[in-house]
């Protein structure tokens, strides 16, 4: 009875074995056959086009720096410090502190840079600024060797606009630090009403 149970446990494995390599082939017979799923990336296959990256998706960030007022909202948001932005306050007397709107320019943005190998996509800088002129784009496709190369500058000034603004600004500091204070207005004598009973 015991060689019998054995001979059957024994084809029993053997059967399990041929079933288990017969149902692996089945399914690569069926796919060896079938309609090809591999997208030829990034010779064909453009996974923007093709819906394959969602319109909500986090990507590379954008700058308008033609909207940008430097405020600094965004870098203060930043919980990484990914962001850097310096500024220079710029004069009234100024021709050229104006948007393409109309509007004044409060500050010329000397220096807008976003670290993206530091980034986390988290949006935050995006909800919070206020002119919306910070905002994510579709583009994924960034990886480099260098990681100075995901340092990205979106300011727009030279070097020398920098420094003429920057010389516009200390003369303005200076006028004001040499103009002279108003005195303080005298103060009136004060008068005592008299008590009416």
């Amino acid at each position: 009875m015991e060689n019998k149970n054995k001979i059957e446990n024994y084809f029993q494995g053997i059967w399990t074995g041929v079933y288990t390599v017969l149902v692996g082939m089945g399914i690569t017979w069926k796919h060896l056959w079938g309609h090809k799923v591999t997208m030829q990336y990034p010779d064909k296959f453009d996974p923007i086009k093709s819906g394959f990256i969602p319109e909500f998706a986090r990507n590379r960030l954008y700058v308008d720096m033609d909207k940008c007022i430097g405020c600094a909202i965004c870098a203060k948001e930043c919980p990484v410090n990914c962001i850097d932005i310096d500024t220079i306050k710029a004069s009234k007397e100024d021709a050229e502190a104006v948007f393409p709107s109309g509007k004044r320019i409060p500050l010329w943005v000397t220096k807008f840079d976003i670290d993206f190998a530091k980034c986390m996509f988290c949006n935050l800088c995006t909800e919070n600024c206020p002119e919306d002129c910070i905002w994510m784009t579709k583009e994924f496709e960034y990886s480099d060797y260098d990681r100075m190369n995901l340092l990205y500058h979106f300011s727009k000034m030279t070097p020398e606009q920098i420094e003429a603004k920057r010389l516009i600004a200390e003369e303005e500091k200076a006028k004001k630090a040499a103009a002279p204070k108003p005195a303080p207005a005298a103060a009136a004598p004060k008068t005592e009403n008299p008590k009416t009973e």
